[in-house]
């Protein structure tokens, strides 16, 4: 029943066990997996080119973006079919976080929404993508621009707050693991993890100071740099205060050398925006007439391909588990364990012969919020796109597809929230003793 609603499906008969809760999570995800193929496939320079014979896609003599030139539009047909791609998906997961609002249990006749029917969702996520390649140009992509990077930006902080989660829950474990058993053996494994991070940060900003510096000239890209490196230098000594340590005994060098190492990235991916060509080597203007600084596939440069991985790494997160802090839980409207985890003991729970199939494990209350799990989703495939257009758009004359500094200062201004996000998980035990931060 987990494809097909009501109708028993005969593929469920090989799926492993599993909670109706992550099941629909998962499929959920696939459809924004597929979202993001069906865009990495039209950016693709020879369907690119060929995006042209669509009926109505590049219609009215030459027009670009909707302004009525004697420009080719074909060189930015991989940009405008992102661009719709990304705005069905959102679309498709705003719909749903709508229809979804207050549901607090599976016994709700909107539960049924959110856990079957997947063949009609299917169609309606079909049915948008159709409709939004319709959508007339106009101002459309400049305006989707601008949502796309306020979705970004937001998605960038939920990434942020995963990773901070991660870096705990990874340093408790092993910590764990230390005082259980072999104890040289995870400490030196600490030791060796913390290590490569760090190394590899130094080694990144040292590039960075290489690629997108000058001895004179691009003082933003310097300033950027050193910033974050003070500012990554401060996170990882409070860490190791003894004040700090007192109140937390789990916090160590390792969270502060896997913030770095984001924090150096996003720096790498902010640098990658900057428009100026003598400060960026890797920046692209491609033109109207198709010709470009570099080969036609913009898009494929390694922050963009960087970012696709962890985008589907924290989507993955978001489908699959909770987290072991009730403070993220809390924040990501996740229940620790699902509310009701004991339900998979009632009909249908288990198969005869003990062998366990897919359950619903929310008959006494969702284990997630719904909408909000959608809305995490909507701004995914709002990162995702902007991520494959490397959060380029059309300048003034709607000529030439540039980088704007919009772009730039988002993802550095998301850089010093992480940081400080990280900063205030260190201190908020000292700041507000009362409160149970365990």
């Amino acid at each position: 029943s987990c494809l097909c609603g009501s109708a028993p499906c005969l593929l469920c008969g090989c799926c492993p066990s599993a909670k109706n809760s992550t099941i629909s999570r998962l499929l959920f995800t696939f459809f924004l997996f597929l979202g993001t193929l069906v865009s990495i496939i039209m950016i693709i320079p020879g369907v690119e080119k060929e995006l042209h014979k669509l009926p109505g896609f590049c219609e009215g003599s030459g027009s670009v973006l909707g302004v009525q030139t004697n420009v080719d539009c074909s060189s930015f047909l991989g940009h405008k079919a992102v661009y719709r791609m990304g705005f069905a998906t959102a679309a498709f997961f705003c719909l749903f976080a709508v229809l979804m609002v207050c549901v607090r249990s599976s016994k709700d006749p909107r539960a049924a929404l959110q856990n079957g029917f997947w063949f009609f969702k299917f169609l309606v996520l079909v049915g948008i993508t159709v409709g939004a390649f319709y959508i007339p140009d106009g101002a459309f992509t400049s305006v989707w621009f601008y949502f796309g990077v306020v979705g970004s930006f937001l998605f960038i902080l939920i990434q942020l707050v995963l990773l901070i989660d991660f870096a705990h829950s990874w340093s408790q474990r092993w910590l764990r693991n230390a005082d259980e058993g072999s104890a040289k053996g995870w400490y030196a494994a600490l030791c060796t993890v913390t290590f490569i991070f760090y190394a590899a940060s130094i080694v990144a900003v040292a590039l960075l100071y290489v690629y997108y510096t000058k001895p004179e000239g691009c003082t933003e890209g310097k300033a950027f740099i050193s910033i974050n490196l003070i500012l990554c230098l401060i996170v990882s000594v409070v860490s190791i205060l003894p004040k700090i340590q007192e109140a937390q005994p789990h916090s160590g060098l390792l969270q502060a050398s896997l913030i770095t190492l984001y924090t150096i990235y996003v720096t790498w991916a902010a640098l990658a925006n900057v428009p100026s060509q003598r400060c960026n080597p890797t920046l692209l203007v491609r033109n109207s007439t198709g010709s470009a600084t570099e080969p036609l596939t913009a898009w494929w440069d390694a922050p963009s391909i960087v970012g696709l991985v962890i985008f589907i790494l924290c989507t993955l997160f978001i489908s699959l588990r909770s987290s072991d802090h009730p403070q993220v839980n809390k924040l990501m409207l996740t229940e620790e364990s699902g509310a009701g985890a004991g339900a998979g003991a009632g009909p249908g729970g288990a198969e005869e012969g003990g062998v366990r199939r897919a359950y619903d494990n929310e008959q006494d209350g969702v284990s997630y919020s719904y909408t909000f799990f959608h809305l995490c989703l909507l701004l995914a495939a709002l990162y995702i796109m902007m991520t494959l257009t490397n959060w380029y758009r059309p300048d003034e004359s709607l000529q030439v597809l540039r980088s704007p500094w919009t772009a730039v200062w988002v993802k550095i201004c998301s850089s010093w929230a992480g940081l400080l996000l990280y900063l205030w998980t260190l201190v908020a035990p000292l700041l507000l003793p009362h409160r149970d931060f365990s």
